[in-house]
């Protein structure tokens, strides 16, 4: 029998009711309807809990699906992703990825400046326009167990990722928006101070003192800030921006960089690029990728070039 015979031609959309303060599910009407003005045919699916997007999206490629649109934020997306490398029924450059965004964070569409208006979204499906982007490959340990991840946008380690948990929890208690972000980078910065770490960049070691550190495919995290500010999504390879031991006060003072795109300018902090970077550390450094708080060192990270579609204006 023709495996073909057995794809489907229509989307499967994948909504998250809880994304933007539950505004998956409240705006999930009016999305609808703009699907079906455009004439886009899908079956919808709605997640019941964290993760479950990934066993949609492996289910519903095994099931023949090849067009998957997230209605989320960034954690729905990375979760779609990681349910495309999950699957075992095709290569994941055979599959295409959308985003309607409901989301607070919204950095990885605002890479592609995809709109946040939802019909404006929706006719950029309907024009169908690709991209091969990379994708990242990360192994990091949960206590004494090995795990790994696939990731979209940015991973972070050390501050960025403690301030990513915080962040999290707020968000489980309803709560979002840049001025609770800020609030949680602040409160987390009084208990937090560096970590002695070894980075191997393919093959090259060089040990810091870090406060924190972004390996990036896309530019922005954290609502707008640029820490990787010259990635590009398809050159095979990771932004590395490497912030070194700084005092507090310092850090204030240099939050404007990572907005205004020149981080790299500052004396302690640098900027490399990589395909494999391996991270050893003491004490252990924590891990978020696209806004998910992970595991911890030893971590290693790999780039997978140009391994899946998104739809782009």
């Amino acid at each position: 029998m023709n495996q073909n015979s057995n794809l489907r031609s229509d989307w499967l959309v994948i909504v998250n009711p809880n994304a933007g303060s539950g505004k998956g599910a409240k705006d999930w009407k009016e999305i609808e309807n703009l699907l079906e003005k455009y004439g886009i045919p899908y079956r919808p699916v709605f997640t019941c809990n964290r993760h479950n997007a990934i066993l949609i999206t492996r289910r519903g490629v095994e099931d023949g699906y090849r067009k998957i649109i997230a209605v989320g934020g960034d954690g729905t997306m990375n979760e779609v992703v990681n349910g495309c490398f999950r699957q075992k029924a095709c290569p994941t450059i055979d599959l295409k990825i959308a985003m309607i965004t409901v989301g607070t964070g919204n950095d990885w569409g605002r890479m592609f400046e995809i709109p946040l208006n939802y019909e404006k979204a929706i006719q950029l499906i309907a024009a169908n326009k690709t991209v091969a982007q990379d994708t990242g490959e990360v192994f990091y340990y949960e206590g004494t167990r090995r795990l790994k991840r696939f990731f979209i946008n940015i991973a972070g380690l050390g501050f960025d990722a403690i301030v990513c948990r915080n962040t999290n929890i707020q968000k489980d208690k309803g709560k979002s928006g840049k001025a609770i972000y800020f609030w949680t980078l602040l409160k987390s910065l009084l208990g937090y101070s560096y970590t002695s770490t070894e980075i191997d960049i393919d093959g090259k070691v060089l040990r810091n003192e870090v406060f924190t550190m972004s390996l990036g495919i896309g530019r922005y995290s954290g609502g707008g800030m640029l820490q990787t500010p010259h990635a590009v999504i398809d050159d095979g390879l990771f932004d590395i921006t490497v912030i070194k031991r700084m005092r507090k006060g310092e850090v204030i003072r240099s939050l404007k960089k990572l907005y205004d795109g020149t981080i790299l300018e500052h004396p302690k902090i640098e900027g490399f690029k990589g395909k494999v970077i391996a991270i050893d550390s003491d004490p252990l450094i924590h891990l978020e990728a696209d806004g998910e708080s992970l595991g911890h060192s030893p971590i290693e990270f790999r780039i997978i070039p140009q391994s899946i579609n998104v739809i782009i204006p």
